[in-house]
């Protein structure tokens, strides 16, 4: 054999050999006896690993307690099946003023938590720690004892540790784990690059704000065969920066159940949305939005492909949402969206009644959501199509609980700077798809039918340029009209299955 071909042998062996390096924290002093605090042991056992080129950091079988981490460059956090890492109960191993998340990692390369064991932030027990300090004044949160919009009271966000928060690092795999129980967010990735998070757990139902995975202005990222039960939103996708996006995301095969949105961009969207393909999800027992995309702080949302998504016991199916939140920026837009073949089931209660920490239900009565695209006056949503969409309401619409009169649209608000979500507008005057200010939509074998009779039009359009409908279904008996349209001119309609002939389906209001 040629001595090159036994130098790339020697070489290829000699960097697998290198790269497989373990280091046991057992060796440097950790124990697993569920009251140690570890953070002292496992910190040097990743220090030493980066500092020698990278390695393996073992968390091996056993209960292990520890403080804040920094993952370094090079770095696998394994832990090992039937091992757990326990964060510290205590507030003040956070740190003073703002609470670090459990594992952090700042302008690192090349990281990556692995393993089928678990990562636990016992956020049940932090909160009640950051409680005792804030009464006995050791700890300040200027919003304590304050009801939030919502009608809760609850301690700071910056109070509470996430689980994981890592900032500008490149070549990240998140695989296997099982993340649980944060006092705040789960994990957090900011403007991190070629990120991928595979065949993790999310159980993190300990309190509020607990969204389950956040990708923050992140670029090159893949989201695979993931299961999360958060009590804040499942898999959400933000922009904090408004000199950076989230670009060319891809979200599949994915289960997810949340107290909040399902699947979300937003509600932050300062720099936008751009390439962000999504597949393959089930979501179930959600409390807001199946999906939500949503731009209100100045952000572009733009090209975005969702399609085969089946979703039970949801609040709403589908919100699209262009807002002015943020006053001192220009309105961003959102344009470019195709979602296709999607089933959602909406009950007409609560879908998460019952779980640990339930979303916030609204103080007035009122009829079941629709689907729903809003832009705003002057700024529409642009170039919208929802293809093969099966959505199937619960139904029972009623009058006494609120009425709303088709000759009245004028008075569903614009509410152009408010919190974005499917309630936002109040009472709506239709059951199934509500749509205003946009341009370029497109419904492509769209099917809406409800259990239970509903007194309201199934679809009302305001102020929609080029709107194309082919082979709409509402086979549910109702009222006439069906579709209620106001300044919608030249409307493509073809093939459609409604209860009645045009002439009394679609009503056209001044």
């Amino acid at each position: 054999m040629k001595k090159t071909a036994w130098l790339l042998i020697l070489l290829t062996v000699t960097t697998t050999l290198f790269a497989q390096k373990v280091y046991d924290i057992t060796s440097f002093g950790a124990k697993g006896d569920s009251s140690t605090n570890n953070t002292l042991f496992i910190q040097k056992a990743i220090d030493e690993a980066s500092a020698n080129g990278g390695g393996r950091v073992l968390i091996p079988a056993g209960r292990f307690v520890t403080g804040v981490l920094q993952l370094k460059s090079g770095v696998d956090l394994h832990v090992s099946a039937n091992a757990m890492l326990l964060g510290s109960t205590k507030r003040s191993d956070y740190g003073t003023v703002k609470a670090s998340a459990l594992i952090v990692a700042d302008n690192q390369q090349h990281i990556s938590i692995t393993g089928t064991g678990t990562i636990d932030g016992r956020g049940r027990e932090v909160v009640a720690d950051v409680d005792r300090m804030l009464k006995e004044g050791t700890l300040q949160d200027p919003q304590w004892q304050t009801v939030n919009p919502w009608g809760q009271k609850r301690s700071a966000e910056f109070n509470r540790p996430h689980l994981v928060t890592f900032n500008k690092c490149d070549h990240v795999t998140i695989k296997g784990i099982l993340l649980k129980d944060a006092a705040c967010w789960v994990e957090t990735y900011h403007e991190c690059s070629n990120l991928t998070i595979d065949s993790i757990r999310v159980q993190s139902t300990a309190y509020y704000n607990n969204d389950g995975i956040d990708i923050d202005n992140c670029k090159n990222v893949k989201i695979t065969r993931c299961n999360v039960n958060a009590d804040d939103d499942g898999i959400c996708l933000k922009s904090n920066n408004d000199a950076a996006i989230c670009e060319n995301v891809e979200i599949s095969d994915c289960v997810v159940r949340s107290s909040a949105s399902a699947l979300k961009f937003g509600t932050a969207s300062h720099g936008g949305f751009k390439h962000v393909t999504v597949k393959n999800l089930k979501i179930y027992d959600t409390y807001r939005s199946a999906i939500a995309l949503e731009s209100v702080d100045g952000g572009t949302l733009e090209d975005v492909r969702i399609e085969n998504i089946k979703v039970t016991n949801t609040g709403n199916a589908i919100f699209i949402r262009l807002g002015h939140r943020k006053k001192e920026a220009p309105i961003g837009k959102v344009r470019n969206i195709h979602i296709t073949n999607v089933k959602v089931e909406v009950p007409a209660g609560k879908p998460d009644k019952g779980y640990e920490m339930e979303g916030p239900a609204l103080t007035y009565p009122h009829n079941v959501f629709p689907a729903s695209i809003t832009g705003l006056p002057g700024n529409p949503v642009e170039n919208v199509t929802l293809e093969n969409i099966s959505i199937t309401y619960e139904g029972g619409g009623s009058k006494s609980v609120a009425h709303f009169d088709i000759d009245s649209l004028a008075k569903v608000p614009e509410n152009a700077g408010d919190y974005p979500e499917f309630s936002m507008f109040g009472e709506l005057p239709c059951w199934g798809l509500y749509m205003r200010h946009a341009t370029g939509i497109q419904l492509k074998n769209v099917k809406l039918q409800y259990k239970k009779a509903d007194f309201r039009p199934a679809i009302v359009v305001e102020d929609v340029q080029q709107l194309q409908v082919q082979g709409l279904q509402v086979p549910t008996t109702q009222p006439a009209p069906v579709i209620v349209l106001k300044d919608v001119p030249a409307p493509v309609m073809t093939a459609m299955k409604l209860p009645y002939d045009n002439s009394k389906a679609v009503m056209v209001v001044k």
